[in-house]
């Protein structure tokens, strides 16, 4: 979490810091002058915003690897979503109130400015196209507020964001020539200009990627469906794949996108299976929504599916000798690919896996038995209704050595904060508790 929140920060550290040197923010006198600036200010950081937003978009294996997993990856395009939206508000209103209120008497209106020498070039051609830029930024910023706010809502089926989420990359360019055309003319003759054309640039390439629907093209293989088993008292459901093209293999704890029906989209869902060199991958999937719900009854032996991946950085790579891993309902599917590896590799690691369910399924339970067994890890069940919810001093309790150990986590993201809170407070670094933030919307 740390490395994304300072890549926040510094984003808009950077933006803020070049603004500042090449804006005369210092220079204006009266109102009308620092609100010129300040519209500047406000459509720099929103730009900005959105055009990491959009690189992060088209999951850039470089930004991946840096940024510590896909699923940091889009906790922070997620962050700038937002704050793009907030930023986009207040430069509107910058822009729009003030002429309200001069229009209602409120304000005086400025005295006209004289034309100034003419612009020559392509500065020339900006000014020219002024009226059009402002214009389609104001419809650009609407639509966006519109799009942004359905991909924060949850009850929108995922079927429609899936679909409505990329128009998002095609306001995107309206809004980069926005941008682009009304970037005050003194900029270019500082790096401000120069370095956000460049950047808006990037994102103009990855908006194209995102409408072509190139995202994760060359990570992308094709499957059929092998094998099924329904859990039906945790509601699970068991998926195995024969892939039909080269995987490059994927390590324990890594997800995929899985495409089941073209017209619903891919969704992510967390390989449940150590890669054997077989072609064999398998999914286990909740029933958390209409999609995933109906699965069962919609999927049959030898449908096609399209696999993108590998994705993620949930490696169990910590620093301590000893592990304790906490699956919570569903978010124990990393962790069964981690027993099979540790299992094959028979490597010796003292590891206590805390298996916490509302749900409990006896055949998926003793599957999970066997597989810890043959990997030599100590297995906690804890059914809520039964055993009460995992605290932290309960765990601290089941494992004496929990002070030796790295904590990983998969599983509701308010149960987690929790446990960290908790072993952080008696006196665990945060640097070795891994939370996986498994939530791409």
């Amino acid at each position: 979490m740390k490395v994304i929140q300072r890549t926040y920060w510094v984003l808009f550290a950077v933006i803020s810091l070049l603004w500042w040197l090449a804006d005369d923010v210092l220079a204006a006198r009266g109102f009308f002058p620092l609100r010129s600036s300040l519209v500047n200010f406000s459509g720099l950081l929103a730009m900005g915003a959105m055009s990491l937003a959009m690189l992060l978009a088209v999951r850039p294996a470089l930004l991946e690897r840096r940024l510590g997993g896909l699923d940091k990856v889009y906790r922070l395009h997620k962050w700038l979503g937002i704050s793009a939206l907030v930023l986009s508000a207040i430069h509107w209103g910058w822009a729009q109130i003030p002429k309200w209120l001069v229009g209602w008497g409120l304000l005086e209106k400025p005295a006209r400015k004289g034309l100034g020498a003419p612009q020559e070039g392509i500065l020339g051609w900006f000014h020219s196209q002024r009226g059009l830029a402002e214009s389609i930024g104001e419809w650009a910023f609407y639509a966006a507020v519109v799009l942004i706010v359905l991909a924060l809502v949850k009850r929108f089926p995922y079927r429609y964001f899936f679909k409505t989420h990329r128009l998002l990359a095609l306001v995107y360019l309206l809004l980069a020539f926005h941008g682009l055309v009304l970037m005050k003319p003194e900029y270019w003759a500082a790096p401000l200009a120069p370095l956000f054309a460049l950047f808006m640039l990037l994102g103009c390439i990855a908006a194209v990627v995102s409408l072509t629907r190139r995202i994760g093209l060359r990570r992308r293989v094709l499957g059929e469906v092998l094998e099924l088993e329904r859990h039906p008292d945790n509601r699970v459901l068991r998926v195995t794949l024969r892939l039909q093209d080269r995987w490059p293999g994927h390590e324990a704890g890594q997800f995929a996108f899985v495409t089941f029906d073209p017209q619903e989209g891919p969704h992510p869902f967390t390989i449940s299976s150590a890669w054997r060199e077989d072609g064999l991958l398998t999914f286990l999937i909740k029933a958390i929504g209409d999609y995933t719900a109906a699965l069962p009854q919609r999927l049959k032996l030898g449908d096609q599916a399209v696999v993108e991946g590998p994705y993620g950085r949930f490696d169990f790579q910590g620093r301590k000798a000893a592990q304790i891993w906490i699956g919570g309902g569903i978010g124990i599917t990393p962790f069964i690919a981690r027993l099979q590896w540790l299992a094959k590799q028979r490597r010796e690691q003292a590891v206590d896996l805390f298996y916490c369910t509302s749900e409990p399924d006896e055949a998926f339970i003793a599957r999970l038995r066997l597989l810890a067994r043959q990997a030599g890890v100590r297995l906690h069940l804890l059914v809520s209704q039964r055993d009460g919810r995992l605290t932290p001093e309960r765990l601290c309790e089941a494992v004496p050595g929990w002070r030796d150990a790295d904590v990983w986590f998969c599983g509701p993201l308010a149960f987690g904060n929790s446990l960290r809170q908790g072993l952080v407070e008696r006196g665990m670094s945060a640097e070795d508790f891994h939370h996986e933030l498994f939530d791409m919307r």
